[in-house]
This record gives structure tokens, C-alpha cells and sequence, in this order.
């Protein structure tokens, strides 16, 4: 068990290291912070000034090395904007984003696990089809398509709710909708298909010839077997929760972390963006491991995979 714990602490640890390296270049690589922020019609001397200031004018790869210096001291830098910490700015969108993504993620469960259940349980049936065919809509749609159309009908045509910003809990009802439905459909689909799986198992097949009751052949063996597949999805919605939110904030003007990474990048404020994608990778990546470690827990058997 503590070799099968710290292969997954290294993975992450390798992981978030070269989510940290791309960030870095790849922003740099984008463009130049100093003529965007101070733009282009500024004098050089103010450009090579701010440049200076920041540490812009050192070669990358030694920005590289003081950047990843810092981050292991906790520092994760200050806005280029406002001089505030990057970190403070980042904490103070949380609780918004925290406020659509918690109730989305508990839409996803509440709506996805048991269509799914249903689906498998009643298969090629018409409920199997109607679940499938919404299941398919909910994740084709993209999230920024979806959240327009709800706009459309029930702010602009019905008047019934906010079509955005963040006024009161009748808001949020929108762009939690948006969020939620997505993510169901695609747990739908997997826990369809991993009940379907256990479904066809001979020992399932054993239990009903025995005479044990259909809910309890369900419930006792089916539903467990088929929690492991349909675990890594869920773990990869939980490490998503930030990041999924990002296009939503945006299209209901959310003042949350991903309207905040949006006006990031096109400001090129390279401390903010750095800050919420180490976050976002640092979510995903606690949550992968999470999901490891009840994967042994649910099968003993893959404790001494590497």
C-alpha cells in the first residue's frame, strides 16, 4: 500500500510540474505583458522600464527558474495590473465560483447516476432511448450554446430569471442549469454502460437463478461492481469544477474565477493566469489521486499496480 501511495504522489507531483512549465512558456510565447498592459503607444522607455520591473528582460529560462524558486517558497507573485498578490485576487472569486460548481456538481449526481441506473436496468426500452437521447444533447451542446438558449427562453421570452450577473439566488438557477446538465449526461452514459457490463455477469446471472429478489441482486452486487468505472468519472468532474466553469462565468457575467482567468489572459497578467491554472491543475490532480485511492480501497487488486 505505501508503494502504491507514492508512485501516485510522484505521478502528481510530475504532473503538476509540467502543468506549471507549459503555463510558463506558453504565455510568455503569447505575447509581450509589458506592451499590452502599458500599450502599444506608450513610450519604449516606459515599456523597458516595466519590463524591468517585473523581471520580463531576463532570459526565460531564468525567469523560469525564479518562478519555480518562488512557488516552492509559497510565493505565486502579484497582479501586473494592480500590484495586489495574485493568490488574494484569485480567493476572493472563489466563494462565486464555489456557488455555481457545488450545485452543479450535486445536479450532476443527482440527475446522471440514477438515469443511468434506470437506462441499464430497463434497456432498449423507450425510458432507455429518452434517457440516451438526452444524455447525447446534454454533452454535445456546448456549455456556451446551452446557456444562451436558457437565456433566450426563460430571461428574455418568459422573464422568469436574471439573464446574468449575480443578484440574489434566482441568478445562479441559470448557469447552474448549464453546468449541471452537461455533466449528467455524460455520468449517464457511463453509469449505463458500466451497470450494462455487471449486468451481463455470470454471477449476477447465479444470484437471480437462486432466487434472490431482482432489487436485491441490483443493489447488493450490481450497483458496487459497477461503481469502480463510474468513480474516475466522477473524480474528473471534481478536479473540473473550476475549470468547467470558465465559459459559463463568462457567457452569465459570474464574477468568478473563470471570468477572472478570461480577463487574465487577454491582459496578459501572467501572475493571475499562472495562479488559477496551478490551482486548477493542483484540483484535478488531488482528485485523481483520490480516485486512486479508492480504487484500492475498492479493489485490493490494484494496490500493486505501478
Amino acid at each position: 500500500m505505501l508503494r502504491f501511495l507514492a508512485l501516485r504522489l510522484v505521478r502528481a507531483a510530475l504532473t503538476i510540474a509540467l502543468v506549471v512549465t507549459f503555463a510558463f512558456v506558453v504565455l510568455r510565447l503569447s505575447g509581450d505583458p509589458a506592451v499590452i498592459i502599458m500599450s502599444p503607444e506608450a513610450p519604449a522607455e516606459a515599456i523597458a522600464a516595466f519590463r524591468k520591473a517585473w523581471g520580463l528582460d531576463q532570459p526565460i529560462w531564468i525567469q523560469y527558474i525564479n518562478y519555480f524558486g518562488a512557488i516552492l517558497h509559497g510565493e505565486l507573485g502579484q497582479s501586473m495590473r494592480d500590484g495586489r498578490p495574485a493568490i488574494a485576487l484569485v480567493l476572493e472569486r472563489i466563494p462565486a465560483t464555489l456557488a455555481l460548481t457545488l450545485p452543479a456538481f450535486a445536479l450532476k449526481l443527482c440527475l446522471g447516476i440514477p438515469a443511468g441506473i434506470q437506462a441499464a436496468l430497463h434497456r432498449n426500452s423507450l425510458t432507455d432511448r429518452l434517457v440516451m437521447a438526452g444524455a447525447v444533447a446534454g454533452f454535445t451542446v456546448p456549455s456556451f450554446v446551452l446557456g444562451l438558449l436558457l437565456v433566450l427562453l426563460f430571461a428574455v421570452t418568459l422573464g422568469w430569471l436574471p439573464s446574468g450577473g449575480q443578484d440574489g439566488w434566482r441568478s445562479g438557477i441559470l448557469p447552474v442549469i448549464t453546468l449541471g446538465l452537461g455533466g449528467a449526461g455524460i455520468l449517464a452514459r457511463f453509469t449505463r454502460s458500466a451497470m450494462l457490463e455487471v449486468l451481463g455477469q455470470h454471477y449476477i446471472r447465479t444470484a437471480s437463478a437462486k432466487g434472490v429478489p431482482w432489487r436485491a441482486v441490483v443493489r447488493n452486487h450490481a450497483l458496487p461492481n459497477a461503481a469502480i468505472p463510474t468513480v474516475t468519472v466522477i473524480g474528473f468532474m471534481v478536479g473540473s469544477l473550476i475549470a468547467g466553469a470558465v465559459v459559463v462565468e463568462s457567457v452569465f457575467s459570474w464574477p468568478g474565477v473563470g471570468r477572472l482567468l478570461i480577463v487574465a489572459v487577454a491582459n496578459r497578467d501572467l501572475a493571475v493566469v499562472q495562479c488559477i491554472l496551478l490551482m486548477v491543475a493542483g484540483t484535478m490532480v488531488t482528485a485523481n489521486f483520490a480516485v486512486d485511492l479508492l480504487y484500492g480501497l475498492l479493489d485490493p487488486r490494484l494496490r500493486g499496480a505501478r
